[in-house]
């Protein structure tokens, strides 16, 4: 399984260009093992929406059914261990929704699919290089 930061989740489903190929690549690559999608990405959506940030072809609702329905999503809740993990990060950025994805990658030891630099900057988090599909540890 692989995890999706919220905007590569929000790409991928809206068919966005920004959305590298590389990315797509992967995607359908990991659609049969798992595309883990942290529920705080949920949070974050709806909250793009209420703040006007983000806009939706549909209701911010129905939108999430739809995104979380896609071939291979699997929907990680938040748990004790994530939370925790997410608080002990040494000199991550104080982001909480990155900061609850990239706990939720190392709890669960899948890389992370993300186009942030802050969190590909961070040494602590396997991503996927951007150029290739090695993984950085």
């Amino acid at each position: 399984m692989i995890i999706l930061d919220t905007h590569i989740w929000i790409w991928w489903v809206d068919g966005n260009v920004r959305l590298p190929q590389i990315h797509h690549e992967l995607i359908n690559q990991y659609k049969s093992q798992g595309l883990g999608v942290s529920i705080i990405s949920c949070w974050e959506v709806a909250k793009l929406v209420e703040l006007n940030k983000l806009a939706l072809s549909h209701p911010v609702d129905e939108w999430i059914d739809t995104a979380l329905a896609y071939p291979g999503v699997r929907l990680l809740d938040l748990t004790v261990p994530i939370v925790l993990e997410s608080t002990q990060l040494e000199g991550f950025h104080r982001d909480p929704a990155d900061q609850m994805i990239v706990a939720t990658s190392r709890v669960y030891g899948c890389p992370l699919l993300t186009a942030d630099a802050k969190i590909l900057a961070y040494p602590h988090v396997q991503t996927f290089n951007q150029t290739d599909d090695d993984t950085d540890d």
